[in-house]
């Protein structure tokens, strides 16, 4: 039986699992919009920007471990998708996003929104594809789906000429893709596991430090079984928190500009570390030179490129981290390590992370606190990107995969509320909260009106300092205070809220901020909380740029608390 172009993209979509799109749409997609009532399955969500649709898409990948997807029509629709697949991209988040480009005809001819979104997505996609022919389609779309959630995940772009979308084709979905040029290690090279069994066994101050990877290859289990055996401490990278307890023994937090002081400490005096599912950016590395120098380095990573692309590697071991990991128990010897692991508390008493001092007006660290005693660990924390994210990823105690979302590689401000309503949308029985700034929050506001149609029940905390947070930090640091195009004059946040129909509050007071936090999660929708804290609160520890991780600058500290809560294996 034919199909039409349209039909068959999307019964192919249903052949894929896929039960929700993130869109917008635009003359060029108007045959697939006016087939979509057909397809009830399929639930399309009207965002108000195109980059909200590409963040959304990759909050729901990030929290369900499916294929995000999302559309828009061909010139600034497509355009505007970019950033959003530039992220999920950087971050290795599976993404097919769709795109309607003019009717063939037209193709080269500069048509009114005509633009080569495939060329211009080339290198910030894993594949990109333009249909020419409608029996080509559902192949093409079989192909796209395997690629993204295959091997290093990451998006996948299917441009798609109006003309494909209206003829007719014969459908058939594919049973099975054939890529003979793709080939998706798993099991580490025999050799080098051993080799990295047999530094791991002799070593005395061994560390381990877990990427993203960890969590895309759903190898969390592993690496806490891993870890308890040869009782080897675990630091993560900014997008591996989550996949070790937060709340374990031996967990010493993030590493790296903001990680613990006493995370980079281990990093400077560990002879054997171990890098799991993490590829050495340099807001891990700072000075590489100056990295890890007394230590050995096995690098275990699914993508062959990105060993020793930025440091130094003894032992490579190319493979599915999850695969990896299982092997390697059966090869290494239960140790204690008592006088590394001694060593390692001690620093963590020299530089606590979590002091709060209580002369001290609204601090962001005392809201992400409360925010954590509020939520038990218990729900999906997404950020923006500035200040706010780094608080969240030092305070909030991350014990569970996929529970902290945030923009990693790309540093995009703008992901945390259209990320968020991805992850509800994604992960409905979870109680999702959006820790944004003002700045950050103001890139795609517009979401709100989302958040209310399609009644998403996502909770918003804004940390507001009334400044561009990070970059007037570093204008403080290191700029004579120049505070220049950082101020920020902010609009009345409540009553934005209000005007999208959701509830707002004002919060000024430290007292203020469990009942605030209480009332919004108690509220049955969308809730909004802006937090007035401190304007010239950083964030620290923080590595100076082009210093070593070692010469971390910490705020002076007045009061140390016990944080977070640790538990025994």
């Amino acid at each position: 039986m034919k199909k039409t172009g349209a039909q068959i993209l999307c019964e192919s979509l249903l052949a894929e699992g896929v039960d929700v799109m993130f869109g917008f749409p635009g003359g060029v997609l108007l045959p697939f919009y006016d087939t979509l009532p057909q397809y009830p399955q399929l639930r399309h969500i009207l965002v108000r920007h195109e980059q909200g649709a590409a963040h959304a898409a990759d909050g729901y990948a990030r929290a369900t471990g499916k294929v995000g997807v999302c559309m828009a029509t061909s010139g600034p629709g497509a355009t505007n998708l970019v950033t959003g697949i530039a992220n999920a991209y950087l971050d290795s988040v599976p993404m097919v996003a769709l795109t309607g480009q003019v009717a063939r005809p037209f193709i080269g001819k500069d048509a009114f929104q005509e633009i080569d979104i495939a060329g211009i997505t080339l290198p910030i996609t894993k594949h990109s594809y333009v249909v020419m022919e409608t029996e080509s389609l559902a192949g093409i779309i079989k192909e796209a789906f395997y690629l993204a959630r295959t091997g290093r995940p990451g998006p996948v772009l299917i441009d798609i000429p109006k003309d494909v979308m209206t003829d007719l084709a014969d459908f058939k979905y594919p049973d099975t893709v054939d890529l003979p040029g793709y080939k998706v290690p798993t099991k580490g090279h025999p050799t080098q596991l051993k080799n990295a069994a047999e530094l791991i066994n002799k070593a005395q101050r061994p560390l381990i430090i877990a990427g993203r990877g960890v969590i895309i290859s759903g190898a969390s289990a592993e690496l806490k079984q891993f870890a308890e055996t040869a009782q080897i401490p675990v630091v993560t990278t900014l997008l591996g928190i989550g996949s070790f307890p937060g709340n374990h023994v031996l967990n010493y937090g993030m590493a790296g500009m903001h990680g613990t002081g006493y995370a980079n400490k281990a990093i400077e005096n560990t002879d054997l570390l171990i890098a799991i599912g993490m590829r050495f950016d340099d807001r891990v590395t700072g000075k590489v030179s100056a990295f890890a120098r007394q230590a050995k380095i096995v690098h275990i990573d699914l993508d062959p490129a990105e060993i020793g692309k930025n440091v130094r590697v003894d032992v490579p071991i190319v493979g599915d981290v999850k695969a990896v990991l299982l092997t390697m128990h059966k090869m290494i010897a239960s140790n204690q390590h008592m006088d590394w692991i001694r060593q390692l508390n001690e620093w963590r008493k020299e530089h606590p992370l979590l002091d709060i001092d209580d002369s001290a007006g609204l601090l962001p660290q005392y809201i992400i606190r409360q925010l954590y005693e509020a939520t038990s660990g218990d729900a999906i924390i997404v950020t923006g990107v500035g200040q706010h994210q780094m608080w969240t990823a030092q305070h909030y105690a991350f014990h569970e995969p996929d529970s902290f979302i945030t923009s990693g590689g790309l540093g995009t401000m703008g992901f945390g509320l259209p990320a968020a309503m991805g992850a509800k949308v994604g992960r409905p029985e979870k109680t999702v909260w959006v820790v944004d700034g003002d700045g950050s929050l103001q890139m795609t506001i517009q979401e709100l009106a989302t958040l209310v149609q399609d009644k998403i029940n996502v909770k918003i905390a804004i940390i507001n300092n009334g400044y561009l947070g990070m970059v007037r930090q570093w204008q403080e640091l290191f700029y004579a205070k120049n505070y220049v195009a950082t101020p920020l004059s902010c609009p009345d946040f409540v009553k934005i809220a209000e005007a999208y129909s959701i509830a707002g509050l004002r919060v000024t007071r430290r007292e203020e901020v469990k009942g605030a936090i209480e009332q919004a999660m108690a509220h049955d929708g969308p809730f909004l909380i802006d937090f007035m804290v401190e304007p010239e609160e950083n964030v620290f520890p923080m590595v100076p740029p082009g210093a070593a991780n070692i010469e971390f600058m910490e705020r002076p500290k007045k009061e140390v608390s016990s944080w977070p809560r640790r538990n025994t294996p």
